[in-house]
């Protein structure tokens, strides 16, 4: 609740325990046991900002969050609380919410470009090892430098195929593309679109302003996202979260030590961002949360235990609050201890046995002062959220969602000229090439091998007509040879021979007789 321009937490008989405006985006830390009242201590401070002029953004995987749009309903429990905290000035009131859910059913759908997301928490999405995501990073390199544009998950698909089968192209250049990477890539992708998370990609994409909203009252609208689909994927819903505050804080410009935050994230669940993680990605996240407060954004982690967070990001959580925690085992034991050893210690009671007596709806809270530094730590009652507590129905939902500034301005899907389209029209390019020389080699074959049937055809006609002329002579020759055998040749060259002879004789007589004449 707002009082005096700050955001009263809680209470106890002596003390009214508040988040200064100008230290709210140090971070801060709500954690307890199931059913301490966690959530609505998250719920109180979000109507708390909201009602300074600060949007927020709450993951709700129970739906149990969604009644923020709704005034409160007044019951005897509740003004039990109030009497006892001896507030009178409390109203029951509903908050500018605005719904989204990636999946686009429960809430204005929320997706972004493939390429905004980048590898490394792509590869935590599709939970691959360190050489797959070293081949996932080479596919992103690819399609930035050659204009492959990444939108959706069909675009990556083609890209990594189009490298898998061109591979020696980009070895050079890029280092090994293993085929066995890249088909490990494809299943997860596969895995990732099963399970939704097709929903996530895609234009138009979220613009991270629309989280930065004040509406006409100067209230700060309290961004839903409907994660109850999501949650039952943790790896997706926690690399989701991990984008969605990674790009707030590459898009924001820095804007140094404001009198409030810009912005207020609260990330439920959050032991799941860390599960498994990386250290390289745990470096990364520790140097967001150092950074994003110079952007004017508040991180406030929410799980069960201060032992789900890293150290060096627990360390830069100044703002705490721990519900009750059980202590059953050894180990329980150690936790409870090293958690009460965390706070500033309060001789009015023992922190360590505190934290294991605290009932629902109570609280050992410690913020920042006025120097930056943390309060002693203090045992409190929550106040009761103003807004309407549990789910609300389709109805409802749909109503808020109709007035909503942003309806129709995410619902349409729209396919831009991606790495698909580039790629299918270069495949279709370079396939119809390979077909035109495939089909000139193979008309340069079939005239060759006609010029080979031509020519084959020539010789067979020169030999026929050689061999026909050859037979000709043959018959001449048979047909000469034949006529000299026969006997009217025989007689008509014994006749032949006969007259020549005698003419012969005639003839040497009258020479003779003429040359006796001139030499009378």
């Amino acid at each position: 609740m707002l009082s005096d321009n700050k955001i009263l937490i809680g209470k106890n008989d002596e003390k009214e325990l508040f988040i200064l405006p100008d230290k709210a985006n140090r971070h801060g830390l709500i954690t307890g046991a199931s059913g301490s009242g966690k959530t609505i201590t998250a719920k109180v401070m979000a109507e708390s900002f909201s009602a300074m002029g600060v949007p927020v953004i709450l993951a709700d995987v129970k739906g149990d969050l969604a009644g923020t749009c709704l005034p409160g309903q007044d019951s005897e429990k509740i003004q039990e609380r109030l009497k006892n905290l001896k507030i009178d000035n409390f109203e029951f009131k509903g908050f500018p919410t605005v719904f989204w859910d990636v999946f686009g059913k429960d809430g204005h759908p929320i997706r972004t470009k493939l390429q905004s997301v980048g590898p490394t928490i792509l590869a935590r999405m599709l939970g691959l090892n360190e050489t797959q995501e070293g081949v996932l990073s080479i596919i992103f390199k690819i399609s930035k430098e050659n204009g492959y544009d990444l939108i959706d998950t069909k675009d990556l698909r083609l890209l990594l195929q189009y490298v898998a089968e061109n591979s020696q192209e980009y070895t050079i250049s890029y280092g090994n593309i293993a085929a066995q990477s890249v088909g490990t890539i494809q299943r997860s992708l596969l895995k990732l679109e099963e399970q939704g998370g097709v929903n996530l990609f895609g234009e138009p994409d979220i613009d991270i302003n629309d989280f930065i909203k004040i509406n006409s009252e100067g209230l700060g609208n309290i961004n839903i996202l409907h994660a109850v689909e999501l949650f039952k994927q943790p790896t997706l819903y926690a690399s989701f979260l991990l984008w969605l505050f990674t790009s707030l804080s590459q898009n924001l410009p820095e804007v140094g030590d404001l009198e409030k935050p810009k912005l207020v994230f609260f990330f439920d669940e959050a032991h799941l961002l860390f599960n498994d993680l990386p250290s390289y990605m745990l470096e990364n996240i520790v140097q967001v949360v150092k950074l994003i407060r110079s952007k004017g954004i508040g991180l406030y982690f929410i799980s069960q235990s201060p032992g789900d967070i890293p150290a060096d990001i627990l360390a830069q959580l100044g703002n705490r609050i721990q519900h009750t925690l059980r202590s059953y085992t050894p180990q329980e034991q150690k936790v409870i201890k090293a958690v009460s050893e965390s706070y500033r210690a309060n001789p009015a009671f023992d922190t360590e046995k505190a934290i294991t007596e605290l009932g629902t709806g109570e609280a050992l809270i410690s913020f920042q002062n006025e120097k930056g530094e943390p309060n002693m730590v203090e045992r409190a009652t929550i106040l009761p959220p103003q807004s309407q507590m549990g789910t609300i129905d389709d109805s409802t939902r749909l109503m808020v969602m109709s007035r909503s500034e942003f309806k129709g301005k995410y619902d349409e899907v729209v396919d831009n000229r991606s790495a698909f389209e580039i790629l299918s029209e270069e495949i279709e390019a370079k396939q119809k090439a390979e077909d035109e020389v495939k089909q000139a080699e193979e008309e340069k074959k079939q005239k060759e091998q006609e010029e080979k049937e031509a020519e084959k055809v020539r010789k067979a006609e020169e030999k026929a007509k050689k061999e026909e002329e050859k037979k000709k002579k043959e018959e001449e020759k048979q047909k000469e040879k034949d006529k000299k055998n026969s006997v009217g040749y025989k007689v008509g060259k014994a006749a032949e021979r006969t007259a020549n002879s005698a003419l012969s004789t005639i003839g040497r007589k009258i020479g003779n007789q003429i040359i006796k004449n001139l030499f009378k």
